[in-house]
């Protein structure tokens, strides 16, 4: 897990190696001063010799700045270092995740991706700015400090190798019981911000529905589980301080005790006692820094778990060793293909699929919901691969070609229209970023979205809000054809992307498509039987099997589910738009 994580340091590694260099020097000064201030009691107050006073003074005064600068200097370079491998690190995830395919985003759902991306960040930045600097300040300063008192008292010195033991198991039995609990709350901080999206995203609803206090609920419900679990942490990693107090103040009762005797009977001078007392709180301090490095640790282990679990994913969708850089032409086979998302024989959305469309062709999908009309599709890009069997674009099986140069000559309008923050010129150019105006205007139009566009105060220039909420649902998926076609794909797949367009404006840009693009294959996969009678061939689809491939007339008259949904369509009265 430390493995993967450090990759990230990459630039900042110079300044995670001095953090702790400066940090060390610092520690070697500070533990000179109690040295410096004995001989100062000792020899210069206890004596009377003023000389002895300035010169070990100014000693004490320069060992002071410096033991400053190099904390400065520590505190600076770990700052830089921590804020810079939480950037790295950030990255690292986001670039990863633009990598998954679809399977490896089934994974992980968005709160999760987002949770890892902001708080598991940030709990790695503290923990690893305190590790180089409190978990080698601590450690080296405990070493020193100990290596000190025992030059100047090897008796008392004893004391603390009976206080540390003690203190280590307490720290251990506190780590051991807080660690899961941790684990259990940062997943439920994924729930937490899964509830959030999911009612800002459906807002509309909820008030149509008149559902805020069921969300408020909801999200108090979340709340309350993840304040009960901070809570029940809480408690236990609050016996830490209990546990030092404890074995610092025994230890400085002990040590004044035995140390009064010693002076008494000569073994020890006044200005030893205070040195050693001095050595002995920073060792206590600094066994209390290791105890709140420990915390972190704790803290942020489930933290770094999750992060290494997305840092580590590959995707499972590659190119091959020697890829194919050009897509010949729109042909797509499909060989014997079966399909699992779990990739379980036993468990299959497609069966046995053979299928041929020759390059150029108009080709209608019709099939009931949950059919797996999107799951056959998805195939053809890669964004999914076969289960079983091969699919061939353009006379090549599409493992074999470069996945970029696969997916640039396909284009593809989901189901969910996706636009994004930005003007909608902007938006247009994702299907090519160096089109002209000239050509996002001619686009839209055979889009029929030029008319609604030019109606904005803006033009194409209107900016688009989050989600594109300012737009409806029919004037999206009209911006979203006319960004696939700017791609001029050797491959168009419009899934139900005319659904929230009415009959009419639904027929004018399958014109447009066979007039503009006629040598792409286009694919429409459709509810309405009126969005697909017109193609060359039409596919119905049962239940994840081609159940019959044919002419609208074909169907009509020999495929009963194609009459079933062509008699509730056309003879209940058509399409409620439709002339």
């Amino acid at each position: 897990m430390i493995k993967e994580l450090i990759k990230s340091i990459k630039q900042y590694k110079n300044y995670t190696i001095l953090a702790p260099v400066f940090m060390l020097i610092e520690v070697a000064l500070e533990v000179c001063i109690p040295f410096f201030m004995s001989l100062l009691i000792d020899e210069g107050i206890y004596s009377r010799d003023m000389n002895s006073t300035i010169k070990i003074g100014s000693i004490l005064l320069g060992l002071t700045l410096a033991t400053m600068i190099s904390g400065i200097i520590s505190g600076t370079f770990s700052a830089k270092a921590a804020s810079g491998f939480a950037t790295n690190l950030r990255q690292d995830i986001y670039n990863n995740v633009q990598n998954f395919s679809f399977s490896n985003i089934d994974k992980f759902y968005p709160a999760s991706i987002v949770t890892r991306l902001t708080t598991d960040i940030t709990n790695i930045l503290n923990a690893f700015q305190i590790i180089i600097r409190m978990a080698v300040r601590a450690p080296f300063m405990i070493v020193l400090s100990f290596l000190m008192s025992f030059n100047i008292n090897p008796s008392l010195s004893m004391i603390f190798l009976v206080a540390m033991p003690l203190l280590a198991l307490g720290m251990y039995l506190v780590m051991s019981n807080a660690h899961p609990i941790f684990v259990r709350v940062f997943k439920t901080y994924d729930k937490l911000n899964a509830i959030v999206q999911e009612n800002l995203r459906g807002i509309r609803v909820v008030k149509s529905f008149v559902r805020e206090d069921h969300e408020k609920d909801k999200f108090k419900k979340i709340s309350e589980s993840i304040y009960k679990d901070f809570l029940s942490a809480e408690k236990i990693l609050a016996f830490n301080a209990p546990i030092m107090q404890f074995c610092m103040y025994g230890c400085i009762l002990l040590i004044s005790w035995l140390g009064a005797r010693f002076i008494v009977a000569g073994n020890m001078s006044t200005g030893q006692l205070a040195s050693f007392i001095s050595y002995t709180l920073q060792i206590l301090l600094s066994l209390m820094m290791l105890a709140m490095v420990f915390i972190m640790i704790v803290i942020s282990k489930a933290s770094a778990a999750r992060i290494v679990e997305i840092l580590k994913e590959r995707p499972n969708i590659k190119n091959p060793n020697s890829p194919i850089y050009k897509v010949k032409d729109g042909s797509i086979t499909f060989n014997n293909v079966s399909f699992s998302y779990v990739n379980d024989m036993n468990r299959l959305c497609l069966s046995s699929v053979n299928l041929k469309i020759n390059s150029g062709e108009t080709v209608g999908i019709i099939g009931s919901t949950g059919s797996s009309k999107s799951t056959l599709v998805q195939l053809i890009p890669r964004l999914y691969d076969a289960t079983y069997g091969a699919v061939y674009v353009g006379g090549s099986n599409v493992r074999d070609y470069d996945i970029q140069a696969l997916r640039a000559s396909v284009a593809f309008v989901l189901q969910q229209n996706v636009l994004f923050s930005g003007t909608i010129k902007e938006n247009l150019l994702w299907g090519n970023k160096n089109a002209t105006d000239e050509e996002l205007i001619e686009t839209a139009k055979l889009a029929q979205a030029h008319d609604f566009i030019m109606s904005f105060e803006k033009g194409y220039d209107s900016m688009l809000e989050q989600g594109a909420s300012n737009l409806s649902g029919g004037q999206k998926q009209r911006i979203c054809i006319a960004r696939a076609l700017l791609k001029k794909p050797k491959i168009l797949i419009l899934d139900d992307s005319t659904s929230a367009v009415d009959t009419k404006t639904d027929s004018l840009i399958r014109k447009a498509l066979r007039e503009y693009i006629p040598e792409t294959t286009k694919i429409i996969i459709a509810q309405r039987i009126s969005s697909v009678e017109d193609a060359d061939k039409i596919m119905v689809i049962d239940n994840g099997k081609i159940n019959a491939f044919g002419t609208h007339e074909e169907l009509i008259s020999a495929n009963y589910i194609y009459q079933d949904i062509y008699n509730s369509q056309i003879k209940g009265g058509g399409d409620f738009d439709e002339q």
